[in-house]
């Protein structure tokens, strides 16, 4: 990045019934389902591609009250789902600043989550998520104009790297914080290095430290996916906003200071040794879950992360290992319903996705050992000390059964939220469908959702749901309650938005 980066920037209660069925969401079908000329350009701005250019600006130009029209028409004409996403993607990366990692900058972080959002919907609701983060964007896109209107620079040529100088000029620069340096490497690795070296590379640097509560690893594992889906082809000013991003800090240079935030990476990273070298074997044991959740409990981010590396060496096998992570960040949900416990459970979501999808050993350790220590600093930040445990709360029996229970469980939900999550324990444990719950709680998050960490929230639970052990999974379920939406809380205005507009 060249040296005048810091002057331009960086680059009423519904049924369930309803809500199973098209009701309220019909006009969505109007679409197809899922299965303008182009402006000049400022010569200093970073361009994509030339077959994606024309829709980004067309989000970028539009005004937000007329950007659901324009995207309906541009469907109707034969505009696919995964152009949509592309160019949803590159116009957050090219108009919002990505620091803070956060922010206005969930625009970008929730593409994914929309994706995903879409992915488990039925055919009729396919759209939705993805015309809510249509709109995300252009309110995040206000809010950085009235910030300074940054925009992401074209790469300084004279300065990237031949590829095979990539990886080492990529590291050079991330381990000094220096944003020029990893700008131009990360221009390379796009151009020259497959997609999983460069994952590799970047999830390594996302979880080295806790700035930003997590955001950077999510940022990482939520970017990554979504390039699978939309092409490699756009990666260039994916990593380049990526490396920026994760070189964010306050204060001095962090590689000439001793932070809290980088103390678990640099401790971590020794303590990689002490793991046996068939670390990836080994037993599935219930009481390497309880031991590991008890020092989540009240341990430090030293002693949890000495203790996944006691239970691994004992022969354990790194699943009950993430049980107790994915068990505590609910838990911690549980007791401090609020943003920095949220972050606890989508930050071990986006580990947890990094640790199965990386190629590299030493990451993958790296990975789970930083995650244990994350999820302290987590429960100290939210001010946790005590409360429900998620391994004993009870059951409570409700009136109904099936479709109907799931119904009573979120007509509650809004007013008792850990009331809840017991009828929810008991509807699951009784032999009630998962999937019922699930499709009712992200009906529900389109129809009444918000915020982006309701989509980023809801997308990561029932993904992780799926990780854990049989044993766990209905406890963790149930625990979600206390971020989901209740059916007697309003509708969204984008749902009417929405329906103005596709009709």
């Amino acid at each position: 990045m060249r040296s005048d980066f810091t002057r331009r920037g960086f680059l009423a209660t519904a049924t369930q019934g309803a809500l199973l069925g098209a009701g309220g969401l019909e006009f969505l079908s109007r679409l197809p389902s899922v299965s303008a000329a182009e402006a000049q350009m400022n010569p200093s701005m970073v361009s994509f591609r030339p077959e994606i250019e024309p829709l980004v600006r067309l989000l970028e130009d539009t005004p937000r009250e007329r950007l659901l029209e324009e995207v309906a028409d541009r469907i109707r004409k034969g505009t696919t789902h995964n152009e949509v996403l592309a160019a949803l993607l590159l116009a957050g990366i090219r108009n919002i600043q990505p620091r803070p990692v956060g922010f206005k900058f969930h625009a970008v972080l929730v593409v994914n989550s929309a994706h995903l959002a879409s992915l488990n919907s039925p055919d009729g609701d396919r759209w939705l998520p993805v015309f809510w983060a249509l709109d995300q964007f252009k309110s995040s896109q206000e809010r950085d104009k009235k910030e300074g209107d940054w925009t992401m620079e074209a790469v300084f040529e004279p300065s990237v790297p031949p590829t095979d100088r990539a990886v080492g000029c990529f590291r050079k620069g991330m381990d000094a914080w220096d944003v020029g340096c990893a700008d131009t490497a990360a221009a390379s690795l796009a151009r020259g290095a497959g997609s999983q070296a460069a994952f590799d590379l970047f999830c390594r640097y996302g979880a080295r430290d806790y700035r930003d509560i997590g955001h950077k690893a999510i940022y990482v594992s939520n970017s990554w996916r979504l390039l699978q889906t939309i092409g490699w082809q756009h990666a260039e000013p994916v990593l380049r906003s990526l490396s920026y991003a994760l070189l964010a800090f306050d204060g001095a240079n962090p590689a000439e200071r001793d932070a809290l935030a980088d103390r678990p990476g640099r401790k971590n990273q020794e303590r990689l040794k002490e793991l046996r070298m068939t670390w990836n074997g080994g037993e599935n044991k219930p009481s390497s879950v309880a031991e590991l959740l008890a020092v989540l409990r009240s341990g430090s981010w030293d002693e949890a992360s000495a203790k996944v590396v006691a239970l691994i060496n004992a022969g354990s096998s790194p699943q009950p290992v993430w049980d107790a992570m994915f068990q505590h960040a609910a838990e911690l949900l549980m007791r401090a319903p609020g943003i920095i416990a949220l972050h606890a459970c989508t930050t071990t979501n986006a580990l947890h996705y990094a640790f199965l999808h990386a190629s590299d050993d030493e990451t993958r350790r790296f990975l789970m050992l930083q995650n244990a220590s994350f999820l302290t600093l987590f429960r100290a930040d939210a001010g946790v000390e005590g409360g429900v445990e998620i391994d004993t709360f009870e059951a409570l029996p409700g009136e109904s059964k099936g479709v109907a229970a799931v119904d009573e469980i979120f007509a509650g939900l809004a007013s008792d939220k850990l009331s809840a999550a017991r009828r929810a324990l008991d509807f699951l444990d009784a032999g009630g469908d998962p999937k019922q719950f699930t499709d009712a709680a992200q009906r529900l998050i389109y129809l009444k959702g918000t915020d982006s960490h309701d989509y980023k929230f809801s997308s990561a639970i029932i993904e992780d749901y799926k990780a854990l052990s049989p044993a766990y999974r209905n406890r963790f379920l149930a625990a979600s309650t206390h971020w989901l939406k209740g059916s007697s809380c309003a509708d969204s205005p984008l749902v009417a938005r929405s329906r103005a507009a596709l009709t």
